[in-house]
């Protein structure tokens, strides 16, 4: 089982993604499955809504709502962990204090250089090779 923190910009390239075999939707297909087991807070969820329904995307209210479900239904509501450091985007600390919460747990984006290394920072092509490997 490996658990991890999805980044908000990698629900919305899975949600702008066209082809259901892309990258970002394998990865969304491992949470449905199982093979991957959300990490989230409430003030994650709350960032969640927010971006995705945004007005630039678009996206209809139900495909939000079923998104975040899914992270919510096949996950875990976590603590954050205090990181007391300067973070290069502060609205970032969220994602990388909840990764804190679970030991050898990975925070999933497309933004890697927000991060500090520790814990496991991957974007999500390296998320699925990491699951790839440990089947």
């Amino acid at each position: 089982m490996i658990h991890a923190v999805i980044d908000t910009n990698v629900l919305v390239s899975a949600l702008l993604s066209k082809s259901d075999t892309s990258i970002i939707r394998q990865l969304i297909s491992c949470i449905l499955e199982g093979k991957i087991i959300t990490l989230y807070h409430s003030d994650i969820i709350t960032e969640y809504q927010e971006v995705l329904s945004r007005d630039k995307f678009r996206f209809a209210p139900e495909l939000v709502e079923a998104m975040i479900s899914i992270i919510k239904e096949h996950g875990i509501d976590s603590e954050r962990i205090p990181y007391d450091a300067i973070m290069p985007d502060e609205d970032d600390r969220i994602f990388y204090e909840v990764t804190l919460s679970k030991e050898d747990a990975y925070l999933v984006t497309g933004n890697q250089k927000h991060f500090p290394k520790t814990p496991v920072v991957v974007t999500p092509a390296e998320m699925l090779a990491i699951i790839e490997g440990s089947r």
